[in-house]
């Protein structure tokens, strides 16, 4: 069991490259050559909402371009908040996200749209709300959004996933696709509470159908300066999660929540914000662990 702080207790302590008992030699086989043929890819995920995923998956992504990667964001919540920040009326695009989960043999490159220098989104619909009804029942359903990334000759660097809050399909579908997982967690108590549920998951996902899926780090968001609350929650975030809570923190300021009504990232809307340098820092310890 691993037992996190006061809060957590999970099965498995680690997240490594290890190849579990139940898996299958063709199914590791796959994901070996998978892993080191495809680009590095994130999920951004925590089943609370309201909590930074599509700020932190928009603002990565951007910051990572600047570094001169080229980068792809999925969005894989219905409610398209990350398509609509990117300046895109998800009612009225033909193909996205549930195209590619959707239809067999449906290329990527026909559905992503240029959104900014190196930076590529796959755009959601709000179709993806009956995706998870109409995969429910199809076989090896979780592996569709690998597989459709897998067959596309798009050249990437990263691929960011924005993921819905719950512990549905879709969810699954992005960590089942990801290298990576990380967890954005707003710094109040019951946002660090929803980690647990997460983890149980991520834990099942690994064993079962992802072996190579890592904890990439934990990242504190809405960070109020002088909040002792705020303070507090980042304490404990790190005596259980220890060297993975990232060292800087996202600051809870009008920048962010701005910059989507602009249909802009926090980096283009105020460049010199602290978020967009928390944001940029972010990018730099990632890339350089390349």
């Amino acid at each position: 069991m691993l037992y996190l702080g006061g809060l957590y207790e999970v099965e498995e302590a680690s997240l490594s490259l290890t190849m579990p008992s139940r898996l299958s030699l063709s199914r590791w086989l796959f994901f070996m050559l998978y892993s080191c043929a495809m680009p590095r890819q994130i999920a951004v995920a925590n089943q609370k909402g309201g909590v930074g995923k599509t700020t932190t998956v928009l603002n990565l992504g951007a910051a990572l371009a600047e570094l001169g990667a080229q980068v792809l964001l999925v969005d894989l919540d219905p409610q398209t908040a990350l398509t609509a920040s990117c300046s895109l009326d998800p009612y009225n695009l033909t193909r996205t996200t549930y195209t590619l989960l959707s239809r067999d043999n449906t290329s990527l490159a026909a559905c992503l749209r240029s959104v900014g220098n190196n930076l590529h989104l796959l755009p959601g619909s709000v179709d993806l709300a009956a995706a998870e009804l109409m995969m429910a029942g199809a076989p090896n359903a979780a592996f569709r959004l690998r597989d459709a990334l897998a067959r596309s000759r798009v050249p990437l660097d990263y691929i960011l996933f924005d993921t819905p809050p719950n512990l549905g399909l879709l969810t699954v579908s992005a960590l089942v696709s990801a290298q990576e997982l990380l967890i954005p967690v707003q710094c109040q108590f019951l946002s660090m509470r929803s980690v647990r549920a997460l983890l149980e998951t991520v834990w099942l996902v690994h064993k079962k159908m992802n072996p190579g899926l890592d904890l990439l780090g934990v990242l504190a968001t809405m960070y109020r300066e002088h909040s002792d609350h705020s303070r507090q929650v980042v304490a404990e975030l790190r005596s259980v999660f220890e060297d993975k809570v990232f060292e800087f923190v996202i600051p809870d300021e009008d920048a962010v929540a701005e910059a989507p009504v602009a249909k802009k990232s926090v980096l283009a809307y105020q460049p010199n914000s602290a978020s967009a340098g928390a944001y940029r820092q972010l990018a730099e310890v990632i890339h350089h662990e390349r």
